[in-house]
């Protein structure tokens, strides 16, 4: 009784043992064939039945010690190989991941390169090179601030609209013969200096440059400026230069007075505008009496009192919007009875 139940009880060992020796095999098999092999191996010669079968086919005898050592044997070799093949497989599961991250970010760089926001940082790119390539050009522009003229008063003397106000500009280093100045008679070349100015500036946009040496307003109150034009041409030295205007030096030297006086040395040497025999020869304090037209000259503006005669060049101050003109001083007080003439053209 004793023996049968102590038999019952291996077997049942020897049952469970190779079950659970069968399944950890077939698990086995996923991480290695070779490993989860022997596992099974282990697990056939644990089932009682299995050794019957074979003791029964081939007529051999396997006693329980050599079993036992069997398995022993199994086990340890599956255990030895299971690892070192879990480690390759983990190894070999990296590498593949290392590969489709790889993989993965060399397709979201090109996704990156297509897309528009990108092509918006290469045109971005692109425009910053083209602009450091064209630097040099675009320089002389834009580090400068440039105005538009608003009126050319004479060759020397105009006005210019800066950040919406009117400022009147007396340059520096030269003189034209007057044209305007109620103090003065129209001196000769005056008209020409005068007409040049209006031919060189009317329209067009300006800078200015202050010398510290002259201060910023003369007595006038008018701005004291050298005057360059957008396409570089530097105004003060090109009317001295072609003889429109003589060199000037008020009181203190001048920023440019070397150079002045060299391009008025250049225009006296090739007889230019007002110092040709033909015209001044240098001496423009002659006045030049304008030929009479018989033309008269007023303004319709509600507080005008002053009628000018055309050999009066003081009726050019006067707004266009309101200038009237008749051709005889009867037809024009006929109109406006109570006018005057105006005392600047009693001067002439």
């Amino acid at each position: 009784m004793n023996k049968s139940i102590k038999f019952n009880w291996i077997n049942i060992s020897s049952w469970v043992i190779g079950a659970l020796l069968l399944l950890a095999g077939l698990g086995s098999l996923e991480e290695s064939i070779l490993g989860g092999i022997l596992m099974i191996l282990a697990s056939l010669v644990s089932i009682p039945t299995i050794t019957k079968f074979i003791q029964k086919k081939w007529n051999f005898s396997i006693s329980r010690t050599i079993k036992i050592i069997a398995v022993v044997v199994l086990l340890i070799i599956s255990s030895i190989i299971n690892p070192s093949n879990h480690e390759v497989k983990q190894d070999n599961d990296l590498a593949e991941k290392t590969e489709i991250q790889e993989k993965a970010d060399i397709q979201q760089e090109q996704i990156n390169i297509e897309s528009p926001s990108d092509k918006s940082e290469v045109k971005n790119v692109q425009e910053i090179k083209s602009a450091e390539t064209s630097q040099t050009t675009t320089q002389t522009n834009s580090q400068y601030t440039y105005y538009s003229v608003s009126s050319v008063v004479d060759g020397d003397t105009l006005k210019i609209n800066k950040d919406g106000s009117i400022v009147t500009l007396r340059l520096i280093g030269l003189d034209t013969p007057e044209t305007v100045d109620p103090r003065k008679p129209v001196q000769c070349f005056g008209k020409e200096a005068s007409n040049k100015a209006k031919e060189l500036l009317t329209g067009k946009k300006v800078r200015i440059e202050i010398d510290s040496t002259q201060g910023n307003l003369d007595k006038y109150g008018r701005t004291l400026a050298y005057l360059y034009r957008e396409d570089g041409l530097f105004y003060n030295k090109y009317m001295i230069e072609q003889g429109y205007a003589h060199e000037y030096t008020y009181n203190t030297t001048y920023k440019y007075q070397t150079e002045f006086k060299n391009a008025q040395k250049s225009a006296q040497i090739n007889l230019l505008g007002l110092w040709s025999t033909n015209t001044c020869n240098g001496d423009t304090s002659n006045t030049v009496k304008p030929t009479s037209t018989g033309k008269y000259y007023t303004s319709s503006a509600s507080n005008a009192s002053k009628y000018y005669p055309d050999t009066c060049p003081a009726w050019e101050s006067l707004s266009k919007t309101n200038l009237r003109t008749y051709n005889s001083l009867a037809e024009l007080l006929a109109v406006y009875p109570n006018r005057q003439l105006a005392e600047i053209c009693k001067m002439n």
